[in-house]
């Protein structure tokens, strides 16, 4: 086998072992990102509402895992906080299943609400759901 198909054969292999949660670090020596069995809802705004502005009231609802207030490096599959994206800004991290947003101009939007763990990093795979809606 020559070395450049050697090298592939082993990404591919590392690759597969980071991905199954076998190794301790990714690829590039961080820490592997841990996963999470939570899944995360948006229930206000409501898939394509039309919403007077300019405050937003946003709600979603998590079930397994658990909004926590600090940040910590002590990362648990089912403790987290809540990113919120409009737009694909992040625009809150809260620590709650519900925020307003202000100042949000007239317009179309999509909001994106993820469950982060306890670092801010997202979780392998991502715990994220969206939804859009209209501003008038």
């Amino acid at each position: 086998m020559s070395g450049r198909c050697l090298a592939a054969a082993l990404s591919a292999i590392l690759a597969l072992t980071v991905g199954c949660g076998g190794g301790e670090d990714d690829d590039r020596g961080r820490p592997a990102r841990p996963s999470s069995s939570a899944s995360l809802e948006i229930l206000q705004p409501a898939a394509g509402a039309q919403v007077q502005g300019p405050s937003i009231d946003v709600r979603v609802e998590l079930a397994g895992g658990e909004i926590v207030p600090q940040a910590s490096r002590d990362l648990q599959p089912d403790k987290g906080h809540v990113h919120l994206r409009l737009n694909g800004e992040l625009v809150s991290h809260t620590f709650g299943t519900t925020q307003t947003l202000t100042e949000v101009a007239a317009g179309d939007y999509i909001l994106e609400a993820e469950f982060v763990a306890a670092d801010h990093g997202p979780f392998n795979p991502r715990v994220i759901t969206s939804t859009s809606f209209t501003v008038t």
